[in-house]
């Protein structure tokens, strides 16, 4: 029997705000894969290791969690005022899908580093040295991300003495502004989808619980830890290893993804695992986080841990920070009662890792609540370029 030889995709691996991704120029892919459909999911899956039944990305480039299971595409821009189109796959780890129901904001850092090094910004935009500003059109969500690049002659300068929490080494700052980030401005779209800051949301089988629901940044449910049986300290480890825990975090997703419009049957839920999130709040206290470092209860407006493709986050994905930063900017949502109410335009929240800061600029305009931007610092590094190689007959 003959086997089909490995064909070679130039690709280049990338670290983005606490997330890895495999990136891809558009005009690098295989044609059939330069149009969406399955020949490129395929094609991701393959590239990242999935479906992987033994959950270990052996055979592949992922690294087994929602961080580090995800792959890129850039394209020059095909919206006026825009330097690139990104594009964002969240691939499944155990099962046969590619999500590309939102955006991943650790990979936006990327994604402006990526577009400079990709040769994708008119050289005009880039200074010899100083911060290129660049335009990303996020085509999953259709919303635009303006990064911040450091510059230094003429090349993206990835190294630094910005330090991240949840990321092991410091390196060079990279402002992100998302610009706004909620659905309000949609047809049809509500930042609230419910039209409320705070729902009484029934999660059958499980009971009835305060929650916000926002579409900001990422659709995301917002519970208090307290009416979960939690204190918002915990760790990874702590989630991840209680299947049941789990098993009620998926139900209480899954009935807030029903009341924000998202889905209309609770199995459309299994294939979109990516969102909406699920994430709980408490207020201030201190804890000790995954590093080992004591993170004090003066460091912190409110304490915050959230679950990506049904798992707990290592620290905090920069969607759901943007979601965090507007809520938090909103008095009567229960983000902004945790952060102990009042108007604020930045809150600094503990996650596992440690501390992340984010601001949000919100209004009350017309008795509706509209966001229009959303700022926070990451950074990017490039670990890997190349080819990426697959079988032949992949797709």
């Amino acid at each position: 029997m003959a086997f089909a030889p490995q064909i070679k995709i130039p690709a280049t691996y990338i670290r983005g705000g606490t997330s890895k991704g495999v990136f891809f120029r558009l005009a690098d892919l295989p044609a059939s894969c330069q149009v969406p459909g399955e020949a490129r999911d395929k094609l991701f899956m393959r590239v990242i290791g999935s479906p992987d039944p033994y959950a270990a990305h052996i055979d592949g480039m992922g690294g087994a969690t929602s961080s580090t299971s995800k792959c890129v595409i850039l394209s020059k821009s095909s919206v006026p005022d825009h330097d690139v189109d990104y594009l964002y796959g969240q691939v499944s780890i155990d099962k046969p899908f590619v999500d590309w129901s939102g955006n991943c904001g650790n990979l936006s850092t990327a994604a402006g580093a990526f577009a400079i090094h990709a040769g994708l910004v008119d050289p005009a935009r880039i200074p010899e040295n100083g911060v290129a500003v660049v335009r990303i059109w996020q085509a999953n969500i259709k919303k635009t991300i303006i990064a911040h690049v450091p510059v230094t002659n003429g090349q993206v300068q990835e190294t630094g003495d910005f330090e991240l929490d949840g990321v092991t080494f410091p390196a060079a700052e990279i402002v992100l502004e998302f610009m706004d980030p909620s659905d309000d401005g949609d047809e049809g779209g509500s930042m609230f989808p419910t039209g409320n800051l705070v729902d009484d949301l029934e999660v059958p089988g499980i009971g009835t619980f305060k929650a916000t629901m926002i579409t900001a940044g990422i659709p995301t449910v917002f519970v208090n830890a307290q009416d979960i049986g939690y204190t918002g300290t915990e760790l990874r480890e702590q989630i991840n290893t209680d299947p049941e825990a789990l098993k009620r975090f998926e139900a209480i997703r899954v009935a807030g993804a029903l009341r924000m419009g998202l889905i209309k049957t609770p199995e459309e839920a299994a294939t979109r695992q990516h969102t909406p999130k699920i994430a709980f709040v408490a207020p201030p206290t201190a804890y000790k986080a995954s590093s080992g470092k004591t993170i004090e209860t003066g460091e912190v407006d409110l304490l915050v841990r959230a679950l990506s493709m049904g798992k707990l986050h290592h620290a905090m994905m920069g969607t759901c920070a943007v979601a965090i930063g507007t809520a938090a900017a909103i008095p009567g949502t229960l983000v902004n009662q945790a952060a102990g109410g009042g108007e604020r335009e930045a809150v600094r929240f503990g996650h596992p890792s440690g501390t992340l800061r984010v601001g949000a600029q919100a209004k009350l305009v017309n008795g509706q609540w509209t966001v229009t931007k959303a700022i926070m610092s990451r950074s990017a590094r490039i670990l890997m370029e190349g080819w990426v190689r697959v079988p032949g007959d992949t797709f």
